[in-house]
């Protein structure tokens, strides 16, 4: 199998989880971070899940699961340890045209998660068309040793810088080789180094006056210091 890579957007679309023990739960908070509108269908839930839905941070139905459940749903992630209720989850999720996941079982899925490496706006997705969840944990791992928190702000820099040089009459493709000479560099270990001295030379040796972090990362995250 090979499949088809994208990044989702979901904000504000509706998304259901069956299932409301530690795999829904988790299932559940990952969804709620992208933005999604969340309902939880399960008799039994997680302390975590009951308090957000006493926070009102998601809906909750304490019932088992229906087919009319589906009814306005973009989404649907199947997240129980009855095999055949999953099933009947993707036949009714198929029939509706709803994208659907099933926890450990990709042959019942229309799409699978990879492993994430999360870094501000940076996701790095790990995928082994589900053959090997235990490499892709591997891979995810080696990674998130090599793309550490500093990616994070240097996303934050590199997106502003990106936003001032548009902002200039010149066509966009003159910006390429100044990009390039950036990501080239040792920005991320200066990052990680608080090394703002050197960044800031950086910063004037390739773009010119006008550019330094401290006033960069203030302007993309006003409430940075």
């Amino acid at each position: 199998m090979r499949y088809y890579p994208i990044n989702l957007d979901i904000r504000n679309r509706n998304c259901l989880v069956i299932g409301g023990g530690g795999v829904g739960t988790r299932k559940a908070l990952a969804l709620l971070a992208c933005g999604a509108r969340v309902t939880v269908v399960s008799p039994v839930v997680t302390q975590r899940l009951a308090d957000l839905a006493g926070s009102h941070v998601l809906v909750l139905a304490q019932l088992s699961y229906r087919e009319e459940d589906l009814e306005t749903m973009f989404l649907v992630i199947g997240a129980t340890d009855a095999e055949e209720l999953n099933r009947r989850v993707h036949r009714d999720a198929e029939k509706r045209g709803i994208l659907c996941n099933i926890a450990d079982r990709p042959e019942i899925c229309n799409f699978i998660l990879p492993s994430v490496v999360r870094r501000g706006d940076l996701t790095i997705g790990i995928s082994t068309s589900g053959r090997s969840p235990a490499l892709a944990k591997k891979l995810r791992k080696e990674l998130e040793l090599t793309y550490g928190e500093e990616y994070s702000l240097l996303l934050h820099l590199m997106g502003t810088i990106r936003r001032k040089l548009l902002k200039e009459a010149h066509a966009p493709e003159a910006h390429k080789p100044l990009f390039e000479q950036l990501v080239d560099s040792d920005l991320p270990a200066m990052i990680r180094e608080d090394r703002r001295a050197d960044i800031d030379r950086l910063l004037h040796e390739v773009l010119g006056q006008g550019f330094t972090y401290d006033a960069l990362i203030k302007e993309s995250d006003p409430s940075a210091t």
